[in-house]
């Protein structure tokens, strides 16, 4: 069953009155609970064939609320278990017919520790699925509401690197979703170079400590570099964390 943009349980049947609805209505609709959408990101996915609006004469697109409810099924698809195009449009070609949908194998990745109450997650190995999942370019475009030309500028200052297969995993799907919402606040990707400049160091640093694990001659030992490997991530993002509260409660309190 299909929800409502607000959450609420849907049938995908239009309302009493028959309403249909701008694309600018469904916009408004829809940033409820994805604030990132735009109106382009809806006319790719109806270019996509995943939503069918009506037309009028003049060629205005008229959406009805099964319309919207669709949008946010897909939307949902992609936020939370970051699949590709094809998979999804599998999934409502089933429920079109009737059938139960495929199931959904693998999800996004975790949220930061500050999202999840400092729980140490990437503590955790990442599971198969997700590790494995790609997405193309365009579907990360959709997925995150930017345009070619922002992506063409985040992979100039090297803020998402694509494979070489030219695809993008769960990390960078992640990676380029902060980044279009920081941009939300007028932080360019310039800004953000001092932020990747960082990572890098912290990188190094990790990379100093477990070197030596990995070169090691018992395979045990070197199992236990990536182990700590993460353990050092996850203290470094909670140490980054809680420096950037500190400054910024002596500079703005």
């Amino acid at each position: 069953m299909l929800r409502t943009p607000s959450g609420g349980a849907g049938n995908g049947t239009a309302s009493a009155d028959g309403r249909l609805l701008s694309i600018g209505a469904v916009l408004g609709q829809l940033r409820d609970e994805f604030p990132e959408v735009t109106i382009s990101k809806i006319r790719f996915l109806e270019a996509e064939g995943l939503v069918e609006p009506q037309r009028t004469p003049s060629g205005y697109r008229k959406f009805a609320v099964r319309d919207v409810e669709r949008l946010g099924h897909v939307l949902r698809m992609q936020r939370d278990h970051y699949l590709p195009l094809k998979v999804i449009r599998d999934h409502l070609d089933a429920l079109d017919r009737g059938e139960p949908p495929p199931a959904i194998a693998g999800r996004g990745p975790q949220p930061l520790p500050a999202q999840a109450e400092h729980r140490d997650l990437l503590d955790r190995p990442a599971e198969p699925e997700a590790a494995g999942l790609r997405i193309g370019r365009e579907e990360l475009i959709a997925a995150t509401g930017a345009d070619e030309d922002e992506l063409k500028q985040w992979e100039s200052y090297g803020l998402v690197e694509p494979g070489p297969d030219g695809d993008y995993d769960a990390e960078s799907v992640n990676i380029a979703k902060l980044i279009a919402e920081l941009g939300r606040f007028g932080l360019e990707p310039r800004h953000l170079r001092s932020v990747k400049a960082a990572a890098d160091r912290e990188a190094g640093l990790v990379e100093q400590v477990v070197a030596p694990l990995r070169r090691h001659r018992n395979p045990q030992t070197r199992t236990h570099a990536e182990s700590t490997a993460r353990e050092l991530a996850a203290l470094s993002v909670r140490l980054h964390a809680a420096l950037l509260q500190s400054a910024l409660r002596v500079r703005l309190f």
